[in-house]
């Protein structure tokens, strides 16, 4: 038999959570035509991938990226692809780029920018604009090419402004406009979309700060749209719930998770279990509180690996979960100067943090300046905001203000937030409940980059720690997502699969360091993770990355579920 390649000598860990074995793979047509023992595989070969010493593994698959805007100018998806990643899903936490009118750009732009903490500068240069329709956005990509796999979640809150406009960020939609709006869902859903997502997440603020559209969906909304996947047959929910490393999730969800598993009859998977060293129980309560609901398809996402974010404050998100920091979303430096010198709102600002703790509640010893804009600053780095406060016999909270002000906002600070406790994090990543992604890949790049979770997985979790089997954590990766989106045709190694693989010496493999580089449109900056021992990347048959490098080849495809 004639194959366009084949992979010899490898040894296989095909995404089931069997053991391990040694084969040949047989690849025509960007499919898995023949999988027979090493040596035995007869016939020629376009090209050839010697996998001697080598794991041959399904192409990962991520759950949870927002890649909307990045698809424009980065058809390899990095830092993804150089992760082993040959599959993601955008449109995530209710927010996107489609469906969308001309004249409603900036107002989508800078939902972007508030809730995944996107650069409008970036969106502005990079994004092509070269759709309307949900239909139009997902096929934009693949006109010039993609180095992997795009599947697409309708996002509530672009849809809900297409139909009703402006008062999307103002009230609940008429029977008339869900309608509309159903009916849309229903055509992105049939052309190719996964399903939809939306988000409740206090968080989560739309334009000039007000209420993100997809937050004031009204229940008879959300049925409306739950049950056109249910008449479909298909799709999954994904919903954003806030209150990230609490162990009660906030009010509403779990009757919320519970209306769209009954009304879809899909699966709804949500965010998010984390682990706090502050906190060390609260995931363990949290699970065993939402354990009949994950019974019934309610899927709760993790991370694997710590989350640390560097940030400012002249972007205000990490404080965005405090409804007294709305007014701080899109305005200029001098207007949020005068508000975090404002003695009122510092009050009120040190009241719901003390009261309403979120995720960032005035971590003061773990929150680090690790950047200054002028020189004279220099003495504050890696000096922690409780040391500085002491320094200076001001409240730890003013000082945190007050340093940003004499920094003209430029001051960087670091802040070790969810995941550190590694003990912590091994008992969510090991329990079957859970599925593992959140990388949010695309988001927040001048802040944090988890996109290189699966190698962080295989190099920490399996390698040094011994937390689970590779043949688990390559489960965990590629046919547990696959199987939520339906994706029945990916995440394993079978005859008649898609042929997508990575590569990897089990002895290496690893996540790398992040560093920060200069390569978005205008120059600006992100946060990237490298990855290490990963050998080739293959997608649809076609290799496309060898030790780091491109071949050229765009041969990814848009994700359908089954």
């Amino acid at each position: 038999m004639a194959y366009e390649l084949l992979i010899k000598n490898g040894t296989v860990v095909d995404g089931t959570g069997t053991a391990r074995y040694r084969a040949d793979i047989g690849v025509a047509q960007g499919r898995i035509v023949e999988i027979a023992p090493t040596g035995t595989l007869g016939g020629n070969a376009s090209r050839v991938l010697d996998a001697s010493d080598l794991i041959v593994a399904p192409g990962f698959i991520d759950p949870h990226t927002h890649y909307d805007a990045q698809v424009c100018w980065d058809p390899l998806i990095s830092c993804s692809s150089w992760n082993g990643v040959t599959s993601v899903v955008m449109g995530n936490c209710g927010v996107g780029l489609a469906p969308c009118l001309p004249e409603k750009r900036e107002v989508l732009a800078w939902d972007l920018v508030n809730v995944e903490g996107m650069s409008f500068e970036v969106l502005s240069q990079g994004v092509t604009w070269e759709w309307e329709s949900l239909a139009d956005f997902m096929a934009a990509p693949f006109r010039t090419g993609m180095g992997i796999n795009l599947g697409f979640l309708v996002p509530l809150s672009p849809i809900r402004s297409y139909v009703i406009g402006e008062a999307a960020q103002e009230r609940a939609a008429t029977p008339d406009e869900t309608t509309r709006i159903a009916t849309l869902l229903r055509e992105g859903v049939q052309a190719g979309a996964l399903g939809f997502s939306t988000t409740v997440a206090t968080q989560h603020v739309g334009f000039k700060g007000r209420p993100l559209a997809c937050r004031l969906a009204s229940r008879d909304e959300l049925r409306a749209y739950a049950n056109v996947l249910r008449d479909l047959g298909q799709g999954a929910i994904e919903v954003n719930l806030g209150g990230a490393g609490s162990s009660i999730l906030p009010s509403g969800s779990p009757e919320l998770i519970d209306f769209l598993l009954v009304e879809s009859q899909r699966p709804v998977t949500w965010l998010s279990v984390q682990t706090r060293s502050d906190q060390p129980t609260a995931h363990r309560e949290l699970l065993t509180s939402t354990d009949g609901l994950i019974q019934r398809g309610g899927i709760p996402q993790a991370s694997c690996q710590p989350t640390e974010l560097q940030f400012n404050l002249r972007n205000p998100f990490i404080l965005g979960a405090y409804d007294v920091c709305h007014s701080l979303f899109n305005c200029s430096a001098e207007e949020q100067a005068r508000i975090y010198a404002d003695p009122t709102f510092r009050a009120e600002f040190r009241v719901a943090c003390t009261t309403t703790p979120k995720a960032f509640s005035g971590q003061w010893q773990q929150t680090q300046v690790c950047k200054v804009g002028k020189p004279a600053h220099q003495a504050w780095l890696g000096k922690s905001i409780a040391e500085l406060s002491r320094q200076a016999g001001t409240d730890p909270f003013d000082t945190f203000f007050e340093l940003a002000l004499a920094d003209d906002l430029a001051t960087e600070f670091s802040l070790a937030m969810l995941n550190f406790d590694l003990d912590l994090v091994e008992e969510v990543i090991t329990d079957p409940r859970v599925l593992i992604g959140l990388s949010d890949g695309g988001a927040h790049v001048d802040m944090l980059c988890n996109a290189g979770y699966p190698t962080y997985l295989l190099g920490t979790w399996v390698r040094r720690r011994q937390a689970m089997s590779l043949e688990r954590a390559v489960q965990r990766i590629t046919s547990e997502p696959a199987q939520l989106f339906g994706l029945l045709d990916r995440g394993v190694i079978a005859t008649g699969k898609a042929a997508d693989f990575v590569v990897f010496d089990p002895h290496r493999v690893d996540a790398g360091e992040k560093v920060m580089l200069n390569d978005l449109p205008g120059g600006e900056r992100r946060f990237v993770q490298r990855a290490e021992g990963i050998h080739s990347v293959v997608v649809n048959g076609e290799i496309v990355l060898t030790q780091g490098e491109h071949s050229g080849a765009l041969p990814g495809q848009m994700l359908r579920a089954a």
